[in-house]
């Protein structure tokens, strides 16, 4: 998914409980009031920060909060696995806002638990896609795949032991923005036209629905 402004992160992330937001990390995001947890000296958000937090969260709230992560991949596996029932099923008004410009450096089970959306930024289009080298080769694999190919293609997906589900999410995030990308670089509609099928595979993985047969039989 895609948002146009970081103005729009407050709206979205009232309308969730957990959400991750791709944008650069030297954007200014305004959020009034909200708890922001960043790195400590080591460059890594620790455990005892995530503790701390998840103790000023254990009293109901009465009015919108919304915890700020940021950037995300700072987390540690300690400090990451410490917050995944908040992030997971987090009490009313609650909100948890994680901001990274690298979302392939999350955890699986950190991106399993939240929907992932791209800042549009139209005078960008051309620059670099913010994933490994691994992710982007099974993105573009998946962009070109005939249906007759779409089957191993997903095979190769679903190889990976853990974290699958939100691995499967990075990759067709990532399709889903080289093909916005393309589009408004070549302005050619061939990129446009694949957008509803890869926009519906990730609604519907993230659904929990089967991942394979998703991939295979949305993208075809």
């Amino acid at each position: 998914m895609f948002f146009d402004s970081p103005t729009d992160i407050l709206n979205i992330c009232g309308r969730t409980g957990c959400a991750i937001f791709v944008l650069p990390n030297d954007m200014d995001v305004n959020i009034p009031k909200a708890i922001l947890i960043t790195p400590t000296d080591k460059s890594v958000i620790t455990i005892e920060q995530v503790r701390e937090v998840i103790a000023r969260l254990s009293v109901k709230q009465l009015d919108d909060q919304y915890i700020v992560i940021r950037p995300a991949e700072a987390l540690g596996d300690e400090a990451a696995n410490a917050f995944l029932k908040n992030l997971e099923e987090p009490q009313d008004k609650v909100h948890f806002v994680l901001i990274t410009d690298e979302p392939s450096k999350l955890l699986p089970t950190v991106l399993s638990r939240a929907s992932l959306y791209f800042l549009r930024e139209p005078g960008k289009l051309d620059t670099g896609i913010s994933a490994d080298h691994k992710i982007k080769d099974l993105a573009k694999k998946l962009m070109v795949a005939r249906p007759a190919d779409l089957v191993s293609v997903a095979e190769e997906i679903v190889k990976k032991k853990d974290g699958v589900r939100a691995y499967a999410l990075l990759i067709l995030a990532t399709a889903i923005e080289m093909l916005y990308k393309s589009y408004f670089v070549t302005k050619k509609d061939v990129f446009v036209s694949k957008l509803p099928k890869f926009l519906m595979a990730y609604e519907n993985i993230e659904k929990n629905g089967h991942i394979k047969l998703h991939l295979v039989a949305d993208l075809c």
